[in-house]
């Protein structure tokens, strides 16, 4: 990547500095200190609608994203998305999955399937290229490894960046961030982050 590396970070959480917004702001503070020009969209404050399920968006052909009907913030949400080199997905685990901000987020990217009528199934049109990467975060309740293992949101943020052509460097998962009312980042937890940012820009 270029010295002044392009980075999107998509954030789900529903609160303001809590645990995912904390490490998402170490991530960032060590990519910009790197040269990248980073972007934070937080969906809470970011205007998307629900998707329709019309699929009008997945019957348009090639390679980029279907256009969607619906005129909110999410058309040019996706044209950040295809500017950036590289992403930090982030959702706290909330009854076993993303919040409902991230998944509202991740039905909207079926423009990024390509599914004419009669076909059982949509292909993705960046499904295996993998030429971007992603750094993913989450929090749960659980202790870290339990929440990773028994919980969808792991999962979803990898399938967030498979959809989007990105591959995943690395996962940061907090557990056991119920504890108390105003939770600190572990000092690990903060190292980690700065590591996982660097991978993202790393040649």
């Amino acid at each position: 990547m270029t010295e002044k590396s392009r980075v999107l970070v998509i954030n789900g959480s529903y609160r303001d500095d809590g645990i995912t917004d904390r490490a998402v702001a170490i991530a960032v503070d060590a990519l910009e200190e790197q040269g990248a020009e980073v972007e934070v969209i937080n969906l809470r404050q970011h205007p998307i609608e629900f998707c329709h399920n019309c699929r009008e968006c997945t019957l348009q052909p090639g390679d980029a994203p279907g256009i969607c009907v619906i005129d909110d913030g999410m058309n040019a949400l996706i044209g950040k998305i295809e500017a950036a080199q590289a992403y930090i997905l982030a959702a706290p685990t909330n009854f076993s999955s993303v919040t409902a901000l991230y998944k509202r987020f991740m039905e909207r990217l079926i423009p990024y399937g390509y599914w004419p009528w009669g076909q059982p199934a949509p292909k993705f049109r960046k499904s295996g290229l993998a030429q971007k990467k992603a750094l993913l975060i989450s929090s749960s309740a659980a202790p870290g490894i339990f929440g990773r293992l028994m919980y969808d949101s792991s999962k979803q943020l990898r399938m967030t960046a498979r959809i989007i052509g990105a591959k995943p460097v690395g996962t940061l998962f907090t557990g056991l961030i119920s504890k108390e009312k105003y939770q600190r980042l572990p000092r690990r937890t903060a190292d980690r982050a700065r590591q996982l940012a660097s991978r993202l820009i790393a040649a």
